[in-house]
């Protein structure tokens, strides 16, 4: 991007709506303008019927190195409730990836961190490629990682997670995903390829289907065994009214 120039390119092909962090010269830092327009990018992903699938991949060679220095630094004269605010913003963006009722892909190249990484964990899934590293080093710069710490908590667990806020230590992408912070890992030069192959594929998949299954893994957070299976019965017979499901069964019939 060039300076002063937006800070999110967007793509729709084949149904894949791809979302990149256009600030390489800043590691694709999230400033106040990059998260507005990730937020306008999602409400657009909502409504438009030919988005299937949303990618989310960072420009030059990090993925996002987390909350824009210069505002960060800028925020420190502030008051709390506009920094709240501002806080919360990046927050109801997490908040939005989860309610989104489209897969939401993380394209992980080099440094995910900070909010970087809250981005990373935010999104249904993530792949990565062998090189990226994945950490949330705010203590290191006498900050907190408040906004992402609820994700955090769920993805790896109380100890792990407890154990990167405390210390700040940045994970190999070998060790996020045996933290639970990545579902996949891939050889760096493969990665696109990679992400390409399953957003293609989830693309092609039934749209009804993948939102009633993202939005039933989420709603169940919290639920007990069997709330949980009171609310899969539910959705369960709501699927099976789905003129995708009708179809599907229809073309197996016939074979």
């Amino acid at each position: 991007m060039s300076a002063g120039g937006p800070p999110l390119r967007t793509d729709l092909h084949d149904g894949i709506l791809g979302l990149t962090l256009d600030r390489p010269d800043k590691r694709n830092a999230l400033s106040a303008a990059l998260i507005e327009a990730l937020h306008s990018a999602l409400d657009r992903a909502d409504l438009d019927a030919e988005v299937r699938v949303v990618v989310v991949r960072g420009a030059g060679p990090d993925f996002c190195a987390g909350a824009d220095l210069d505002e960060l630094l800028a925020s420190a004269d502030l008051e709390p409730t506009r920094n709240e605010a501002a806080a919360l913003r990046l927050g109801t963006l997490f908040s939005r990836i989860r309610g989104l009722p489209k897969p939401v892909i993380a394209a992980v190249q080099g440094r995910a961190l900070a909010g970087g990484a809250g981005l990373v964990t935010a999104c249904d899934l993530a792949m990565a490629g062998a090189g990226a590293k994945v950490g949330y080093p705010e203590i290191q710069r006498g900050f907190v990682p408040a906004m992402v710490m609820t994700l955090l908590r769920r993805a790896a667990g109380e100890k792990t997670a407890l154990d990167l806020v405390l210390t700040g230590r940045v994970l190999t992408a070998a060790e996020a995903r045996e933290a639970g912070l990545l579902a996949r890992v891939v050889p760096d030069a493969e990665l696109d390829r990679e992400v390409s192959a399953l957003a293609g594929a989830l693309a092609r998949t039934s749209a009804s289907a993948l939102a009633l299954t993202k939005q039933l893994f989420y709603r169940l957070d919290g639920r007990s065994l069997d709330e949980g299976i009171a609310l899969g019965a539910r959705v369960n017979a709501l699927a099976r009214q789905t003129p995708d499901f009708r179809a599907a069964i229809a073309q197996s019939l016939r074979k």
